[in-house]
């Protein structure tokens, strides 16, 4: 009912006195001072300018919308430079979620490339696997997600509104064996997975261990699973010691290593698809889309390099 632009003409006419006053302050013209004054009292249905003589003064209707202008056009002014600031890229907030082993590759790289070119934007992160990250983004708690599946499956995994996402590729990760360096197989420049039948196993998060039932069956067998942890870390020093074998991705490789520990490339060959998943209105954010940039930019020199362990 009460536009801004009335209200800047009821400001104008209080504090200048007249219409032709209000006008030279507004850059307007008289008569167009003169109908949106009109319209303005079309649309709240009273009078709000009385004119007396040459001079015009406010009604108390006028007097009200004249009170409550100030605070009113200041809150919509300093709206106004908060969007600009965030569509500029001078502002801004970012969610990100992703999952451990590219927070200690992937991420770190995006987030500094993000903080150097746009130092003015936030943005948070926190860890969590493809399941749980795929549903904050669905529940607004989060505006940016890195996510993985291995091939052969999707992102979602039966996740209900998939399409309601989309995803950027961000790169291609192998699997790899993780034998102890002791183990007969150690020296080998590969290694089918039928040859492990006989192992124990150390299984990691749910779709890896799901990942490592898949292949199995394929090469026909069932693995024996003596333990699970979704820490790497605690994986390879459970390799090492001789406790069993892993399937690690590359990516943790290239951050997590240990001396004891062989890892070589299976036949046939693995890989898990990792990708930035955010939702077709997000990604139209400007530090949205400036950070799935970077997680672009900071994944191509990993797409480049091979892990020698």
């Amino acid at each position: 009912m009460i536009d801004a632009a009335g209200l800047r003409v009821m400001k104008a006419i209080s504090e200048e006195g007249s219409f032709t006053a209000a006008a030279v302050a507004l850059g307007y013209s008289q008569p167009a001072i003169s109908q949106m004054v009109r319209r303005l009292e079309q649309r709240t249905g009273t009078v709000l300018v009385e004119r007396v003589g040459r001079a015009v003064r406010l009604t108390e209707a006028g007097m009200v919308l004249a009170r409550h202008a100030g605070p009113v056009l200041s809150a919509l002014d300093a709206a106004e430079e908060e969007v600009a600031a965030i569509a500029g890229l001078r502002s801004g907030r970012v969610r990100l979620m992703a999952f451990p082993s590219s927070s200690a590759t992937l991420v770190p790289r995006a987030l500094a490339l993000v903080k150097r070119a746009y130092p003015d934007i936030s943005v948070t992160f926190a860890e969590a696997e493809p399941p749980e990250s795929l549903a904050a983004l669905r529940a607004g708690e989060c505006d940016l997600a890195v996510a993985f599946a291995y091939e052969g499956t999707d992102i979602g995994r039966g996740e209900e509104d998939m399409d309601l996402f989309v995803t950027t590729p961000l790169l291609d990760d192998e699997v790899r064996l993780a034998v102890p360096r002791g183990h007969p197989l150690a020296t080998r420049e590969s290694v089918q997975l039928e040859e492990l039948q006989g192992e124990d196993w150390i299984a990691g998060c749910p779709r890896c261990r799901g990942h490592l039932l898949h292949l199995s069956s394929v090469a026909g067998f069932t693995p024996r699973v003596a333990y699970e942890t979704e820490d790497y870390v605690a994986v390879l020093g459970l390799v090492a010691e001789g406790l069993g074998v892993s399937l690690i991705p590359d990516l943790t490789l290239r951050t997590a290593h240990h001396k004891d520990v062989a890892a070589l490339p299976i036949v046939p060959t693995s890989r898990r698809h990792i990708v930035a998943v955010t939702t077709p209105d997000l990604q139209r954010v400007p530090a949205v889309k400036a950070t799935l940039e970077a997680l672009v930019q900071s994944a191509t020199p990993l797409r480049r390099s091979l892990v020698t362990v």
